[in-house]
């Protein structure tokens, strides 16, 4: 064994006896870092209880006394790894290593303190470019959309971690998630070969310093915290960059970085959405790679409102975006996105409106919305009217003329017809517009049980609302039988237009895979600067996700293999939805279109909550 591969099992074992400390006899668990809820924890969403079991206390006082490590926050024990460090250098004063280049000094990027220019960058031009590649050997050079794989389950178009991170090629890999298991992720990465990059939510700089201190003896990794500043409550992305020799992989999940996300106990599942972007041959100037796309633009612009190091979003043009060219990379960026800043226009609700414009998917007719979520929050017609809007390719401007026109203009006839505009868009939520939650009975029946519930937030306050629109909310239960679901997925498809799986469609129909719930945290509030008397976007979280044009899955399944499709559940929708009629055909004939190109991971049209049924409540 190398002295490389020494010190990464060392590093590992270091880890392992960090997380074993305790009682002699206390089974090894994982530490979750876990903020507060897998929720933005503000006014309009329920707090959540972490899904991890606790670790178990000593017995006695004594016990304690003797046996409690000295933890950090990530789950490392500092002193468990001082000692690991000077028993190998103990060790390498007898045979003396040969001499290793210098590892670079831990980094740490905020939006506030931007690493510096001079930092060791981190994707970088291979150590020799091979120009025989081609793009079409890289397994998902069209994009592809996959279910978590589950253990328990038969394997049908699913994913795994691993199968993800390739490890033995991954030279960098850059990570946004908002609850870490990291002793697991580190077992899935060869940490000596691999630089990393954490993007964390930390509220404090104390926060940030026990981050730090957490990963001082980890050279390899480094460190990204997002504002948090002012009204913003949760950095709640879920975001992986890959670098590999010979290309770029971009993974937009809607699993947190912990096993259970990633059905390892086989209780939760997710969607996973990636593509494979090969690596341009190097060139000699720095400037804007002409393969760059809108996708990669607002990727772009994410990472740089993150603060994300330099080196890494100059990066981004060393690879050919041109697959991403009808997807659209959408986000929500936290804090007040006004005017003479980041544009509001490029983010939140508002920036999904943009996204479907630009990818020519706007349309005024009529929509079905099924819209999968982990979270609720305060709910009301007018927050669902600008989500609908957005989805027919509003930049949010409607909602926002609806909430500013003064009472007295409403007689003059274009603020007539702004008010009929309203209320029309109303009545069309009330007839399309579903959201899949499960109910209680739902979560207690299912594989992991109540105590497995806590990622899947809902206040009770919120549905005993006058205002919360009870009747578009529908139980959310798993094909895969038994499973709890964290996935945030859209699916919109115009009423006037049947889906067809031909690769020619023009429909206008579509499908957003992310981290957004349906809160008004997740995708903002639009309002005018009281200052400016200008447009304003108020986010509270940090959010991204990808939208895939239905045409676009469809060429997707068309030109790959069965592993594109929705799978074997695909093959047995026309028998379990033969019996449905009126409105429950239409969502179930739209649906299942879907579910021949891609996941559809929940029963539909789903359950309608009666008068004895009650939604699953964590809080509240």
């Amino acid at each position: 064994m190398s002295l490389s591969e020494q010190e990464e099992e060392d590093m590992r074992r270091a880890i392992a006896l960090s997380l074993s400390h305790g009682s002699s006899n206390q089974q090894k668990k994982h530490e979750v870092i876990v903020v507060d809820s897998d929720s933005s924890t503000t006014d309009d969403e329920a707090p959540c209880v972490a899904a991890a079991t606790p670790p178990k206390l000593p017995d006695t006082e004594t016990e304690a006394a003797f046996e409690k490590p000295t933890m950090g926050i990530l789950g490392l024990d500092r002193k468990a790894m001082e000692q690991e460090r000077l028993a190998r250098k103990r060790k390498a004063s007898i045979s003396p290593p040969p001499a290793r280049r210098k590892t670079p000094k831990l980094a740490e990027t905020t939006l506030k303190e931007p690493t510096s220019s001079a930092s060791t960058p981190l994707i970088d031009a291979p150590t020799k470019f091979i120009p025989s590649f081609h793009f079409s050997k890289l397994p998902h050079a069209n994009g592809a959309v996959k279910k978590t794989w589950a253990l328990g389950h038969p394997r049908d178009n699913d994913i795994k971690l691993e199968e993800i991170l390739q490890k033995e090629d991954l030279t960098l890999a850059v990570l946004s998630s908002f609850q870490w298991d990291v002793e697991w992720l580190l077992r899935k990465i060869k940490t000596n070969a691999t630089q990393m990059v954490f993007v964390m939510q930390a509220d404090t700089e104390e926060m940030k310093a026990e981050y730090r201190n957490d990963t001082a003896r980890m050279p390899n990794v480094r460190l990204c915290f997002p504002s948090m500043e002012g009204q913003v409550k949760c950095m709640h992305s879920k975001l992986m960059l890959l670098s590999y020799p010979t290309h770029l992989r971009v993974v937009v999940p809607t699993a947190n970085i912990v096993p259970y996300d990633w059905g390892e106990t086989g209780i939760m599942e997710n969607t996973v959405f990636l593509i494979d972007l090969p690596r341009l041959a190097p060139k000699s100037t720095t400037s804007a790679s002409p393969t760059m796309t809108n996708f990669g633009e607002d990727l772009i612009h994410f990472l740089e409102a993150m603060g994300l190091e330099r080196s890494i979003i100059d990066s981004m043009h060393h690879f050919d975006f041109s697959a991403t060219k009808d997807f659209a990379f959408v986000h929500t960026i936290g804090g007040a996105n006004a005017s003479d800043g980041p544009s509001w226009r490029r983010t939140g609700y508002c920036g999904l409106g943009r996204a479907i414009s630009q990818l020519g998917l706007a349309t005024e007719d009529a929509l079905n919305i099924d819209y999968i979520t982990s979270s609720v929050g305060s709910l009301n017609t007018e927050f669902l009217s600008t989500i609908y809007l957005a989805a027919q390719g509003d930049e949010g401007t409607a909602v926002y003329k609806w909430r500013h026109t003064p009472a007295s203009q409403l007689s003059k006839l274009v603020d007539r017809n702004l008010r009929a505009a309203q209320q029309t868009a109303q009545k069309q939520v009330a007839a399309g517009f579903r959201i899949y939650f499960p109910s209680l009975e739902t979560v207690r029946a299912s594989t992991g049980g109540p105590h497995n519930g806590g990622t899947i937030c809902f206040q009770s306050k919120w549905w005993n609302s006058a205002t919360f629109p009870r009747d578009l909310l529908r139980d959310c239960k798993s094909r895969r039988e038994g499973m709890l679901m964290h996935n945030k997925i859209i699916y919109v498809y115009p009423t006037s237009q049947p889906l067809t799986t031909s690769h020619t469609s023009t429909s206008k129909s579509w499908c957003y895979i992310g981290s957004a719930n349906c809160s008004e945290s997740a995708w903002g509030r639009l309002v005018k600067d009281r200052q400016t008397k200008q447009p304003k976007l108020n986010c509270r979280n940090w959010e991204c996700g990808v939208v895939i044009p239905f045409r676009r899955a469809a060429a997707m399944a068309h030109s790959g293999s069965k592993e594109r499709t929705g799978g074997k559940a695909a093959e047995d929708a026309d028998k379990e939805h033969s019996g449905k009629d009126g409105k429950a055909k239409e969502r179930s004939s739209g649906l299942k279109a879907f579910e021949k190109v891609m996941p559809v991971p929940m029963k539909y049209p789903g359950k309608e909550y009666g008068d004895g049924d009650t939604p699953w409540f964590n809080a509240g």
